[in-house]
């Protein structure tokens, strides 16, 4: 089981925004999504290109390589060409700390 990393100061992102961090060695991408923070795996699974700079809709993002559009909250792929879901990871606030966890090991 890995670790709660700290990877932002609560309330540093404004609606809408990310950030990217190292996480078990893992690029996750953190973003702020209706007042709420959520964590997936910062890599489209369609041919692993970054997605963190994709534009956002609602709580979906879209691809910036080949506009494939995935749900942030679940990771379900929404649209092709992504086939595969990307990975998420729990988040919580805590000692006004955001911190994620990859428990995709547990």
């Amino acid at each position: 089981m890995s670790d709660w990393i700290d990877v932002a100061r609560e309330g540093s992102l404004a609606e809408g925004e990310h950030i990217v961090a190292d996480v078990d060695e893992v690029r996750v991408a953190v973003f702020c999504i209706e007042g709420a923070y959520y964590a997936s795996q910062d890599a489209c699974t369609h041919d692993g290109v970054e997605i963190a700079s994709g534009r956002i809709e609602g709580c979906e993002i879209i691809c910036p390589r080949h506009r494939a559009r995935l749900n942030l909250k679940t990771g379900k792929v929404l649209a092709p060409p992504a086939y595969e879901d990307i990975a998420t990871f729990p988040v919580r606030v805590e000692d006004g700390r955001i911190q994620v966890r990859d428990n995709r090991w547990d």
